[in-house]
C-alpha cells in the first residue's frame, strides 16, 4: 500500500484542519489506518486509529473530544478532522496502515505501511 498524506499547514490556536491520506496499490478496505504525529525533538506517537469498516475508532487521550478520524472506502482515503487545535498539536502527521487491528496502536513497531508526513503548525 502507498500512502500519501496532505492537509497539513499553519493555522493559529483554535482552529482547524482536515488531514487526508489517499492510499493506493492494494484493497485499502483490508486494512486498519492510523494516524500518527512527531512533534521536533519527540518520538512518533499515536494520535488515533480506525477500523476495516470504519465502526471501531480509538483515540489518544491528548486529542479525545478534539480530533476525529473516519474513512471512505470507496475513494481508499482515511481523514482526521482536527478542530479546537492546539499549539502542542504542532508536530507532522503521518497515516499508516496495518493488517489487523491493533490491541495496542500506542506501540509503532511492525505497522505494515507508513505514509510520508504532512506539517500541522499551530501558532499561539
Amino acid at each position: 500500500v502507498q500512502l500519501q498524506a496532505s492537509g497539513g499547514g499553519l493555522v493559529q490556536a483554535g482552529g482547524s484542519l482536515r488531514l487526508s491520506c489517499a492510499a493506493s496499490g492494494r484493497t485499502f478496505s483490508n486494512y486498519a489506518m492510523g494516524w500518527f504525529r512527531q512533534a521536533p525533538g519527540k518520538e512518533r506517537e499515536f494520535v488515533a486509529a480506525i477500523g476495516k469498516s470504519g465502526s471501531s475508532t480509538t483515540y489518544a487521550d491528548s486529542v479525545k473530544g478534539r480530533f476525529t478520524i473516519s474513512r471512505d472506502n470507496a475513494k481508499n482515503t482515511v481523514y482526521l478532522q482536527m478542530n479546537s487545535l492546539k499549539p502542542e498539536d504542532t508536530a507532522v502527521y503521518y497515516c499508516a496502515a496495518d493488517r489487523n487491528w491493533r490491541s495496542n496502536w500506542y506501540s509503532l513497531r511492525g505497522m505494515d505501511y507508513w505514509g510520508k508526513g504532512t506539517l500541522v503548525t499551530v501558532s499561539s
